[in-house]
């Protein structure tokens, strides 16, 4: 299986002013796959070891950080004779020994010449909470599910995917209906790499709505074992009633839809430890239509996604036809799993600085997202199917007419005066 992320890891294993690695992403997203394809093809030695219930490391780790004593018991425990250069040393579920992650800093002063990486499901709780990071002598990549490009990879679809990649709209026009159907795919079984190689392999929607089941399961299991035993109550909910804020017409997070009387001082945490932990994206509101966007950001008022459109198509039990067959009767569904696509796109493609707006003084404008690029401000309206009317978007573009805005639809692609129109399986 081709991930596009994997370029980045070849990348940090060139570079001449690499630093410790520490790949981030919520479980199940392929970070230990992707460090042993990098182990396995990329160099000639590959020390690989698991920090869960390892006690033996955890005391390599726990006594001090002379690197030159933790190298030494590195190869005595992974059996590899670990030398500069040509070796990957890598450290799985590392959240578990803190201490580890503290001594990249050391890795980074004083063994440069070595090429280490860690990595764990929970890797984001650690970071934020008892670890000393070590700021500035760690290089950071994120890993997400699968994204568009990534299942057109994956199932062989590789001259669909270069048209996208060299933005050959002329093309992707003649072809708009198939490149739609296999968006619908994606909508169904969503970019977990289980989920896909699942789908490549036995093309059973069940066999992937299983799979789907299966590491909503492990995520469950997650907020009992590592979750704060005060919050573990709270994570669940917001959990489990994530669908119904992003399915309904206003997808703003109301704190009254998950209990009556509930209040954000009661659930900051448990929000916190989903977005901490990789499974929730956090949207806030841009109170302005300005730059910068962090000025006007509300921190009160956002919106939340789950990191998988297909885990959240499981979560609500959609039918393998309600996403597959075009029809318009699920169509607040369609607006927030449309939403959840566009937002997981961008975070894959590097976006990371991305809001939504809406006015409050009484004109109902209201744009799905806005991000920063280029030193400009780029509106974005999203639309479920081929209807387009925009009335929000319009009425900006008419108000502002320096503003350039990207409209993502189930349409081809058209350039407009003010707007680019992208369908939606060609997010740029």
């Amino acid at each position: 299986m081709e991930r596009i992320v994997f370029q980045k890891l070849i990348e940090w294993k060139n570079s001449t002013d690499r630093k410790p690695l520490i790949l981030n992403g919520a479980r199940q997203v392929g970070k230990t796959w992707l460090l042993e394809q990098l182990g396995d093809k990329h160099f000639d030695k590959f020390a690989y070891l698991v920090c869960r219930k390892n006690q033996a490391l955890k005391d390599v780790f726990s006594q001090d950080f002379d690197i030159d004593r933790i190298l030494r018991a590195l190869r005595a425990l992974s059996g590899v004779d670990i030398t500069p250069g040509d070796t990957l040393i890598v450290l799985d579920e590392v959240q578990d020994i803190p201490e580890a992650i503290e001594s990249l800093k050391y890795f980074c002063e004083n063994a440069p010449e070595y090429h280490i990486a860690v990595a764990g499901s929970l890797l984001g709780i650690s970071l934020h909470k008892d670890v000393s990071y070590p700021v500035g002598k760690v290089d950071e990549i994120n890993v997400y599910p699968l994204n568009f490009e990534e299942f057109l990879l994956a199932k062989g679809e590789v001259e669909a995917y270069k048209l996208i990649k060299d933005k050959d709209f002329s093309t992707t026009n003649l072809i708009h209906e198939k490149y739609v159907d296999l968006l619908r795919q994606y909508y169904y079984v969503g970019g977990m790499p289980e989920a896909v190689k699942v789908f490549i392999e036995t093309d059973g929607l069940q066999a992937v709505r299983n799979v789907q089941k299966s590491i909503l399961n492990g995520y469950e299991k997650d907020f009992s074992k590592h979750a704060p035993k005060d919050q573990v109550a709270r994570i669940r909910l917001v959990w489990q009633t994530l669908p119904s804020q992003l399915f309904k017409e206003n997808k703003k997070f109301i704190y009254g839809s998950l209990k009556q009387g509930a209040r954000a001082k009661d659930f900051e945490i448990a929000i916190q430890w989903l977005v901490d932990a990789g499974l929730v994206y956090k949207v806030p509101l841009c109170k302005e239509v300005k730059l910068p966007l962090k000025v006007y950001e509300d921190p009160s008022a956002f919106k939340l996604f789950t990191l998988d459109l297909g885990l959240l198509g499981a979560m609500v039990g959609t039918e393998a036809k309600q996403v597959l067959i075009k029809n318009d009767i699920f169509s607040e569904y369609k607006g927030g799993i449309t939403e959840q696509y566009v937002l997981e796109e961008m975070k894959s493609h590097g976006e990371e600085n991305i809001f939504y707006h809406k006015a409050d003084d009484g004109t109902r404008l209201e744009i799905d997202f806005m991000i920063q690029r280029d030193g400009k401000l780029l509106p974005i309206e999203v639309k479920a199917e081929g209807n387009v009317r925009a009335n929000s978007l319009s009425n900006l573009l008419k108000q502002t007419p320096e503003l350039h805005a990207f409209r993502y639809s189930m349409k081809p692609y058209i350039e407009q005066e003010q707007m680019t129109c992208y369908p939606l399986y060609a997010i740029q």
